[in-house]
């Protein structure tokens, strides 16, 4: 299909995204200039497209252009991590666990290490457990005595982790004693990180749910290579920080 600059004109915000997109998916990187010469549009139009982008942690941008989150290849599969450090992650799950709190409800999040804490729980523990992690779902439901809540939302192919508005709208409304978070770094200045936009305000949401300061963070060990793109967890109620940190401790809600 051939696609003329009159067509072009009449293309919508969205639907330059979209094309975006594919183009950035299919090739190893997209030009500003090629993208503004392709589209009929000016290179500013092309380069508000590529920030909305960006921040919705779809692209990421670079000189001269952008490439695709996907593409950049820094963020491991859960099959990838899951052979990483299990020495260190089974002491971690079991050390969480001594976290617990006696009967109602926690939250733990999708990743390696945390699935280390659901490993460890006592068969006869009574609890509500809520995790947005497939993997983990599959293992709790085998517990007769836990009592399960699995967020909804769309599956991250990397991670398993249910992510997007409905995961978040559910923990808008939920509140529990704790969660058990996983991180894939940490700075100084900006807190913990995570590599996709759409987990971070998932994870954010987590903290808020637990209270801000009832949410315990489970670290994953650093790994040898290039660093992950970090995306800092912005807390979803806060509009004078933009920045939110998790807080380790029990306090008041």
């Amino acid at each position: 299909m051939v696609v003329t600059a009159a067509d072009e004109e009449r293309l919508l915000p969205h639907e330059r995204h979209l094309r975006i997109l594919d183009q950035a998916r299919n090739r190893s990187r997209v030009e500003v200039s090629a993208l503004a010469d392709e589209l009929d549009v000016t290179s500013e139009t092309i380069r508000r497209d590529l920030a909305a982008l960006e921040r919705r942690g779809l692209l990421r941008r670079v000189h001269g252009g952008a490439v695709h989150i996907e593409r950049l290849g820094y963020e491991p599969s859960v099959t990838a991590r899951r052979e990483q450090r299990t020495a260190e992650k089974s002491r971690i799950g079991r050390a969480a666990r001594d976290l617990l709190p006696d009967g109602g409800a926690i939250l733990v999040d999708a990743g390696t290490t945390t699935m280390e804490l659901i490993r460890a729980l006592p068969a006869d523990l009574a609890l509500t457990v809520v995790t947005n992690s497939v993997q983990a779902a599959s293992f709790l439901a085998e517990l007769p005595r836990i009592e399960l809540l699995l967020l909804g939302g769309r599956i991250r192919d990397v991670t398993g982790a249910a992510v997007g508005a409905w995961t978040r709208s559910a923990l808008a409304d939920l509140r529990v004693d704790v969660a058990f978070m996983g991180t894939n770094g940490i700075t100084p200045d900006i807190g913990l990180t995570t590599p996709d936009q759409a987990e971070a305000e998932v994870k954010a949401a987590m903290v808020a749910a637990a209270g801000g300061r009832g949410a315990r963070r489970l670290p994953r060990r650093p790994q040898q290579g290039r660093p992950e793109p970090a995306v800092p967890v912005r807390h979803p109620r806060s509009r004078r920080c933009r920045r939110h940190r998790f807080r380790s401790g029990a306090g008041p809600r």
